[in-house]
């Protein structure tokens, strides 16, 4: 294939007949501009693109050279300065970040592209390879997340149920407005517990996303949600699974009820699609559900390492417990276990509890 063809190439970004008056970081821009094309002919996600565009200028910038210039010991500053300020990045960050810009260092060294042969003509050098097996982390680990974030446990969780009940009484006694937010905070958090999903999923349901399970009908419209904005993979639209409403959780149908039915209409939405709406009559962000959780969190006085991610890893991890096999716990979701014997079922209005029930 001609150079020309290729999405990124040199010649499709930089004309031919115009000379910069200052080639260097023109030639630097014309490069992230062609890197950008040809991640969207390869469907990446926006987001993606842009963390990796502003990663290479960081490093860029940190070194004060261009990439033609770059070498290995510069990618090692780098990342060393990265991991030990007050505030040191992850080992899946430094991880991924390395990753990045490793491609970006393929992308720019690729004889397809000619930007490699532009650079040589141009300033006497030409990029290289500046990421190899000696100065980048090697993924070894199933599970590079950090060590706070973990599955809080009963306790823990109905602490975090309380305190955010508790807010909405607060804010009702003191006569005080936030009433309405405060009582879809509560719910939003035990859903997100209830059905283990990730930020962007929960941002993104709506109302029609509640289905029913013909094998749970009490449950009515709440024996399952459609999960619509699931994890997507590299390249790929966002994936989609079921999940369903599982006997130990059920105590979140009626709480689900109650939101759909009442409390919803009180923000004025409207014909608005969304499940989770704000005062101002649109889709809760992904900002704002971090800040709900945090809220509550403190509120609570559970430790600050928790997150809104430790619901999902609570729910995973409890469905184990209650004796769940692993092809139910991990999506796609398709059976229902109906209550039996040796699936008790928690008297307790929030929080399923393993004690005995003396004790709950």
């Amino acid at each position: 294939m001609d150079a020309v063809d290729v999405p990124g190439a040199m010649r499709l970004v930089m004309p031919g007949n115009v000379r910069a008056l200052d080639p260097a970081p023109a030639m630097f821009d014309a490069m992230l501009a062609g890197w950008t094309r040809q991640q969207q002919s390869r469907l990446l996600a926006r987001k993606t693109i842009a963390d990796r565009i502003s990663l290479v200028r960081r490093f860029a910038l940190f070194n004060g050279t261009y990439p033609w210039e770059w070498t290995a010991e510069d990618v090692e500053a780098y990342f060393s300065a990265q991991i030990s300020g007050p505030l040191p990045l992850a080992h899946s960050t430094v991880r991924g970040q390395q990753s990045d810009l490793r491609l970006f260092c393929t992308f720019v060294t690729d004889a397809r592209y000619g930007w490699a042969a532009a650079c040589l003509e141009e300033f006497g050098r030409a990029p290289v390879q500046v990421c190899h097996d000696w100065n980048t982390a090697d993924h070894v680990a199933d599970y590079e997340g950090r060590p706070g974030r973990r599955a809080l446990t009963y306790d823990e969780l109905q602490a975090l149920f309380d305190a955010a009940d508790e807010r909405v009484e607060s804010i009702r006694r003191r006569g005080r407005k936030g009433v309405l937010s405060a009582w879809r905070d509560a719910v939003l958090l035990k859903a997100v517990y209830a059905y283990g999903t990730r930020r962007r999923e929960t941002a993104m349901l709506d109302l029609h996303d509640l289905r029913h399970n013909p094998r749970a009908k009490a449950y009515g419209r709440f024996g399952a949600l459609e999960v619509r904005f699931g994890k997507a993979s590299r390249g790929s639209p966002p994936k989609r699974r079921t999940v369903l409403t599982v006997p130990e959780m059920d105590w979140i149908v009626p709480l689900l009820t109650e939101w759909t039915a009442e409390v919803r209409a009180g923000f004025g939405v409207g014909g608005h699609p969304a499940l989770w709406v704000t005062e101002r009559c649109g889709r809760i962000s992904l900002r704002r559900l971090d800040e709900v959780f945090s809220l509550v969190r403190d509120l609570a006085g559970l430790p600050d390492e928790l997150e809104l991610h430790c619901l999902r890893h609570t729910y995973i991890t409890h469905l184990i417990e209650f004796g769940y096999p692993e092809r139910f716990v991990n999506p796609p979701l398709r059976q229902l276990p109906r209550p039996g014997p040796d699936r008790t079922r928690h008297p307790h209005p929030s929080v399923p509890c393993d004690r005995p029930d003396s004790a709950c």
